[in-house]
């Protein structure tokens, strides 16, 4: 067994080479998440929230959710949302619905927007645009975070000159055969390519997968883990995989709040210097499940700003929370959770290490 307990004395040389910056195999690493349990996750979740104070402190930073659009042309056999959901009540916002979002958000003390959407093509690349040059007018000091999936170069290059400062785009699983299984409409090759573009053009860019999806093994996971700290993104959102009633996975079990705290922690190892989200979905599994995220090296909260009318409809899974919460209720109830777990809220752009690094090195050579 990797890193096996062996008294008062113990020590875990894969966690430690990891925690030190060090490379470890598929197999190691595939070994280390088959087997970690008790004073082994211990270890390994405490070295994950140093890491995290290393690198940002106790700040946990608040960006505001939109959820605007749920209609979706991709079939993703997981997703609430999927075009061959037939069951779910499909909406879409205005632009000026999503500005007015935004103009209450700012009001609340948000400075970094999520515009998050399925694969809605009504939105066009010129509609994205005039959306993103209207925000971006009234509020130049905030970061606006885009999440509308697979576009082709252009329209991401577009995006990026009008405004938009960062981009998620979850890999989903780094298994090409799992992939496959679940997106009977994308193609695994194109997934990485976009990311790749995505880094390219400038974007401060987010990858990303789901613990426990059927079929997922240890080695699974641990190439997820292999291809982010490739990657290197300036963000990480993992979360459990939890079913919907709508789609084909409906009877399948969850993935585990336990697993979940293992990749966030492993995560945050590995790319230490990245943003990483305590999910809704960690608190949907969990009533706890957020703060113990936090603690596992989770830094990011993303509460939502969506108007109320709509938020039950943006339903990626069963039981969703904070559906029914206005969002000056979210915002203080967050900031009550963040204290409770020993962290502070900061409402700022809060941008990534690798961001701000990159963003000094080039005032140096200007």
């Amino acid at each position: 067994m990797i890193g096996q307990p062996k008294g008062e004395c113990t020590t875990y040389p894969i966690l430690e080479q990891l925690a030190s910056g060090g490379s470890v195999s598929q197999q190691e690493l595939a070994d280390l998440i088959s087997h970690l349990d008790g004073d082994l996750r211990r270890r390994l979740h405490d070295l994950a929230h140093k890491t995290r104070i290393t690198a940002y402190g106790t700040a946990v930073y608040l960006r505001g959710l939109i959820e605007f659009s749920n209609i979706c042309k991709q079939n993703c056999l997981y997703c609430g949302l999927r075009s061959g959901n037939k069951a779910v009540s499909r909406y879409r916002l205005q632009p000026e619905e999503i500005v007015d979002c935004c103009r209450e958000g700012y009001a609340l003390g948000y400075r970094t927007f999520v515009l998050q959407s399925g694969e809605d093509d009504w939105y066009t690349t010129e509609k994205l645009v005039q959306l993103i040059t209207s925000v971006k007018q009234l509020y130049p000091d905030a970061a606006l975070t885009l999440s509308v999936g697979e576009r082709d170069d252009e329209c991401y290059t577009r995006l990026y000159a009008a405004g938009a400062d960062r981009f998620l785009l979850r890999h989903e699983t780094a298994s090409a055969p799992l992939y496959r299984a679940l997106h009977p409409t994308m193609e695994y090759s194109d997934r990485r390519d976009r990311l790749s573009s995505l880094q390219r053009i400038g974007y401060q860019v987010g990858a990303g997968f789901m613990v426990g999806l059927p079929g997922q093994t240890a080695a699974d996971l641990a190439d997820d883990l292999l291809y982010l700290q490739e990657l290197q993104p300036d963000m990480i959102g993992i979360g459990p995989f939890l079913p919907h009633r709508d789609t084909p996975l409906r009877d399948e079990l969850p993935g585990t709040v336990e697993n979940t705290l293992d990749m966030i922690a492993l995560a945050r190892l590995m790319v230490p210097d990245a943003l990483i989200p305590a999910t809704t979905a960690m608190g949907t599994v969990h009533p706890n499940g957020r703060e113990l995220a936090l603690q596992a090296g989770a830094n990011v909260l993303m509460p939502n700003l969506s108007p109320m009318s709509v938020r039950g409809k943006y339903m990626l899974y069963n039981n969703k929370i904070c559906t029914g919460d206005e969002s000056a209720q979210c915002r203080f109830c967050l900031e009550q959770r963040v204290k409770s777990a020993g962290f502070h809220v900061e409402m700022g752009r809060g941008d990534s290490l690798k961001h701000l690094s990159r963003s000094l090195q080039e005032h140096r050579f200007t």
